[in-house]
């Protein structure tokens, strides 16, 4: 989705355009839903970026490595912006693991390119690498993380640096189609759970973020398509299934702007300790 916030002159010229209903649902419905790229809703759904800026971030991290994994790397988009950051500098082994297979085949049209394999692998699956093969790990918005799993494949002194989705993300969308949730579901993906579970897998958190971004949508087409997109958000989602509460989001948005929800965001940097390195004797 685009970055940032819309302007009072985009809101105006969306409400103005007053489009039909079927045409919407009909255009979000029909548009391909390969990769992790959200260009298509440029001036149609805004989405507010963590001040971290986690691609520009990996691309630094992936000048200073040797080895690199990208575990459930999507379409391979946020690989590929961060391999053109790091330029020449880039870790001289770079591989990425996606568990669908339309995106399997997106991300490899995307990275071969660039020298990076990308290997099928479910993402439930334990990643099909050697002990400590990588010192760097890096994922954009996993499924799951499987802590044991990236404690196993990062060499002693490595880092795991992702971006993580976190809790009750996009909640007032998903709880517009399926109703309150309870509460355990707002708890999931907390990120101070997570820190425990990576500690728990041997890996020491040296720093964790979190942000809680404004979301914009600014027709009920943008809706449809975000939710077959990201097919978590509403599982087992049709436009049939769902079409009176479309209809109603539409009218909604049309009579009082963009339909607002939030995503909640954390950067995990986890670092393998190396054994073999002793601390500084005291003086």
């Amino acid at each position: 989705m685009s970055a940032g916030r819309s302007s009072d002159g985009d809101r105006a010229s969306h409400r103005s355009l007053r489009r039909d209903f079927d045409d919407l649902v009909a255009e979000g419905a029909a548009v391909p839903t390969e990769g992790w790229d959200f260009s298509w809703f440029e001036g149609r759904a805004t989405e507010a970026r963590p001040s971290w800026g986690y691609a520009r971030s990996m691309g630094e991290r992936l000048a200073g490595a040797t080895a690199v994994l990208d575990v459930q790397t999507g379409g391979g988009e946020v690989l590929d912006f961060a391999l053109e950051a790091a330029g020449t500098r880039r870790a001289p082994l770079v591989v990425a693991t996606e568990g669908w297979e339309p995106n399997v085949a997106e991300a490899t049209r995307l990275l071969r390119p660039r020298g990076v394999p990308v290997v099928a692998s479910a993402d439930d699956a334990p990643l099909p690498f050697a002990d400590g093969a990588f010192d760097l790990v890096v994922s954009r918005h996993p499924v799951q993380p499987h802590w044991d799993e990236l404690a196993r494949v990062l060499a002693p002194g490595g880092t795991y640096f992702a971006q993580h989705v976190g809790p009750a993300s996009v909640f007032e969308l998903i709880e517009y189609f399926l109703g309150p949730l309870p509460q355990e579901n707002h708890r999931h993906r907390d990120p101070g759970r997570e820190r425990a579970d990576a500690e728990a897998a041997g890996l020491e958190v040296v720093g964790l973020r979190a942000e809680r971004l404004r979301m914009e949508f600014f027709d009920v087409g943008a809706v449809v398509h975000f939710l077959r997109k990201v097919v978590w958000m509403v599982p087992g989602f049709t436009v049939e299934a769902y079409r009176d509460r479309l209809r109603d989001l539409h009218e909604r948005i049309e009579a009082g702007g963009p339909f607002v929800a939030h995503s909640s965001r954390h950067l995990f940097d986890a670092r393998k300790p190396d054994a073999t390195r002793r601390p500084h004797a005291r003086p």
